[in-house]
């Protein structure tokens, strides 16, 4: 009976743990894409503004058409090496990953700014999206 007991408790302690294993590793766990407002996106992006433009170079690179280009490609701007080396292309993912923080993506580029609410970040790019 004890060795029944034992088997059955050590049944069900594997069971709790294989079901935290398998939810952790479920859809619902991963990241998902938020949804961006064009709006709103349009109203935080005047904080960029502060060093971008939409279709003129400033500080940083104009932004027109930045969905889907490569990074460090406008030929007018002077991009740091290291992005112009990087390989990226911007699209929702690498823009939202470059936004979160820009040094961890490409360390040695020039911009600094971080933008840390996920839903703002989305918003902007879908913004940019928009300008393309």
């Amino acid at each position: 009976m004890k060795r029944n007991t034992l088997l059955t408790n050590g049944f069900l302690i594997c069971a709790f743990l294989a079901g935290i294993a398998i939810a952790g590793a479920t859809p619902a766990s991963v990241d998902i894409p938020l949804h961006g407002d064009v709006v709103h996106g349009k109203t935080l992006y005047q904080g960029c503004q502060a060093c971008h433009s939409i279709d003129d170079n400033d500080l940083g690179p104009r932004h027109r058409g930045v969905v889907g280009r490569r990074a460090g490609s406008v030929e007018d701007y002077a991009y740091s090496k290291a992005l112009k080396n990087s390989g990226l292309t911007w699209d929702e993912v690498t823009l939202d990953h470059w936004l979160i923080n820009p040094s961890a993506l490409v360390p040695g580029t020039k911009m600094f700014f971080k933008i840390d609410d996920a839903q703002a970040r989305a918003d902007i790019i879908a913004y940019l999206k928009e300008l393309n």
